[in-house]
């Protein structure tokens, strides 16, 4: 019987930081995605737009710009998160966890960015920056603005979104369970 000495053995922080490391996706990849990710985004909130008969240009143009932008800066996070998850593993698993960052993180940053432009609008009645009253206004506006696009922003993604990420994930598995 052989008995492993610990020296042998890589220390479990050691093996973290490798994984954390191996998680990072090829830029050309996380830069190529996020683009076209981001262009899906703004191409399903426009299409579910037009579809509602919005007629106001202005307001449209705002809520694919928050889309598209949401979408391009969610997937290189989402596409890190799921290698992160699932590196190595079988299909299922790394398209589950694909699957899931993708639309976790699209629709955070969506709501995140929606938010920012929500406080935008009400900063002028709002108190002097940085005092406790504004921390207060601040947190308030944001969770109001998050609220607000879960009830009305949430389904604009309805139903070319969805199809995309179904898409999207798809397309990343090939990414997703290999490291470099």
């Amino acid at each position: 019987m052989t008995i492993l000495s610990s020296q042998n053995a890589p220390h479990p922080g050691v093996r973290l930081v490798a994984r954390f490391a191996l998680a990072l996706p090829p830029w050309r990849v996380a830069l190529a995605g996020a683009l076209l990710w981001g262009l899906a985004m703004g191409a399903s909130a426009l299409a579910a737009l037009l579809i509602d008969r919005w007629e106001t240009p202005a307001s449209i143009r705002t809520v694919v710009v928050l889309f598209a932008g949401g979408g391009a800066v969610g997937f290189p996070v989402a596409l890190y998160v799921a290698r992160l998850l699932a590196i190595g593993a079988r299909a299922e698993p790394a398209f589950a966890a694909a699957f899931v960052s993708l639309a976790v993180a699209t629709i955070g940053f969506t709501a995140l960015f929606f938010a920012l432009y929500y406080r935008s609008y009400y900063a002028q009645w709002h108190a002097e920056t940085l005092t406790r009253f504004w921390a207060i206004q601040f947190v308030h506006t944001a969770a109001g603005a998050v609220y607000q696009f879960a009830v009305l922003g949430l389904r604009l993604y309805f139903p070319f979104g969805f199809a995309a990420l179904f898409v999207g994930a798809l397309m990343s598995l090939r990414f997703v369970r290999h490291a470099r």
